[in-house]
């Protein structure tokens, strides 16, 4: 039988159940979430492990506070065996400690290397694709749909960039809302939350104004659909209000 290890959903579960299969030896077939289902051939396995916070400063002293960051972006990552992937890069840690992303040749860290620049970009991207609109309440609001989970990394973002505003950011992918009162913000479940989404007159208007001037400077002899893909993927176009009749 395929033993196939179950965490909580969260970074510091995964990490406390990483720590104990190490330090007893396991290796696991697999590590999935709560929403796994198994097959038939696998022996699903849910221990019973609090989620310890001192776990965290063990493996930072360990590996380093650069690899830890690293890894937490690849817990962010919608790659499919990014648990067993982390389960790999902490046991080659205990051996090469503060030097492991050196060993770009294991393919635990270069996995690892490679998914977290793959999900810091789209962060990155986000920062600037993110299109606010504001509300009849004049409440911003915004939605995304990103391959990764960086919805916590754009509001560490907004938060500074748009502290004096009450604003929603809804991650559609997730279902998740993250919700900013001008002091901090709070992530829920976006069925535990009702509001309409009905833009405000002045919204309206400005939208309309934005249509106008995109259309306006662009030239159609110098049009390069190539380039623009390459700045702008279609990915990003569904909340693009510019690229609105096009879609």
């Amino acid at each position: 039988m395929n033993s196939v290890y179950i965490y909580q959903d969260t970074f510091l579960h995964l990490l406390n159940l990483i720590v104990y299969l190490i330090e007893h030896k396991i290796k696991p077939f697999q590590i999935k979430n709560t929403s796994y289902t198994g097959t038939l051939l696998d022996q699903v396995v849910t221990l019973d492990i609090p989620e310890k916070e001192e776990i965290l400063s063990r493996i930072i002293e360990t590996i380093g506070i650069r690899a830890f960051h690293t890894t937490y972006y690849v817990f962010l990552s919608d790659v499919e065996n990014k648990e067993l992937i982390l389960y790999y890069f902490y046991l080659n840690g205990l051996k090469y400690k503060t030097n492991i992303l050196n060993y770009r040749y294991l393919k635990c860290v270069d996995k690892v290397i490679k998914i977290s620049q793959m999900v810091r970009n789209e962060c990155h991207k986000y920062k600037g694709f993110v299109r606010f609109k504001e509300l009849q309440n004049h409440i911003l609001y915004a939605e995304i749909e990103p391959s990764s989970d960086c919805l916590r990394l754009l509001s560490n973002h907004f938060q500074k960039r748009l502290k004096n505003e009450y604003w929603i950011i809804k991650d559609v992918k997730r279902n998740i809302l993250s919700l900013y009162d001008k002091k901090k913000y709070i992530l829920v479940d976006a069925d535990t939350l009702s509001f309409e989404v009905i833009a405000s007159e002045e919204e309206k208007t400005i939208g309309e104004l934005w249509k106008t001037f995109y259309k306006t400077i662009g030239i159609r002899e110098r049009r390069n659909e190539r380039c623009r893909m390459n700045f702008m993927p279609k990915k990003y176009w569904k909340y693009m209000l510019e690229v609105e009749e096009e879609r």
